[in-house]
């Protein structure tokens, strides 16, 4: 594993769209779930840095293609290893991926964007994590969300953490985090954490009335104003 960026021949596990002041970063393994690895992770934190240093954009859309958003890490790693060598290797790269999912949180969260979460489908683990870092979530009818860590024996911490004590408070994010409970969207939405819920053929409509009504703002105060928002959830940004 190798932590630099992108290949000049473009992503592999991802489309990467840029027209103007948007910027789209699609999950692109619908065969695996948009599962994830440190490879995986390291090519989108990639893409993020990317949207992040194009001047002119100043939204950045994720999405998935396929019937899942996101399935969180891919535990099938490791799972044909012929030596104990390989499956060492294949459980280093998977203790890896909360670091690096950790890692692009904190890099969306300093970019100078406002991000849109397009959910289209399940947002598992590590997918939840990263829908928890988007400024405003739209999520397909249908689509759930919930974290097996705790039940796989990996403890669940960090920025989304954070996220969503504070903002499910200490009793449901428990339930979310150690119990593992699924919330559906609607149930989500309900709960504040997500913005809108709506047909998954509406999705992309939904999608860019979102990205209208954020690029219809006086642009400095707005990212200003994220700024202030993001310090009361986390603490202040120190660079």
């Amino acid at each position: 594993m190798s932590e630099h960026a992108t290949p000049a021949e473009g992503p592999r596990f991802f489309t990467f769209e840029h027209e103007g002041p948007q910027a789209t970063i699609a999950f692109n393994r619908p065969e695996k779930r948009n599962c994830v690895d440190a490879s995986v992770m390291l090519e989108f934190e990639s893409l993020v840095e990317r949207a992040r240093d194009l001047p002119e954009v100043k939204v950045l859309v994720v999405t998935g293609n396929g019937p899942v958003f996101c399935a969180g890490a891919d535990m099938t790693l490791g799972r044909d290893a012929a030596s104990k060598a390989e499956q060492a290797a294949a459980q280093a790269e998977l203790n890896a991926v909360p670091r690096l999912i950790g890692r692009v949180y904190d890099t969306m969260l300093h970019a100078d964007l406002i991000t849109v979460g397009a959910i289209n489908g399940h947002a598992v683990g590590g997918g939840w994590s990263l829908a928890l870092g988007f400024d405003h979530v739209i999520a397909a009818d249908g689509a759930d969300f919930w974290l097996p860590e705790v039940e796989i024996g990996m403890a669940f911490r960090g920025l989304a953490g954070i996220n969503l004590v504070h903002r499910l408070g200490p009793v449901l994010a428990k339930e979310a985090m150690i119990l593992g409970r699924r919330f559906s969207a609607a149930e989500l939405r309900d709960l504040r954490l997500v913005n809108a819920v709506c047909a998954r053929e509406d999705l992309a409509a939904h999608t860019a009335d979102a990205v209208e009504a954020y690029l219809s703002v006086p642009w400095k105060a707005a990212i200003t104003t994220r700024r202030g928002i993001h310090d009361s959830l986390y603490g202040p940004q120190l660079y």
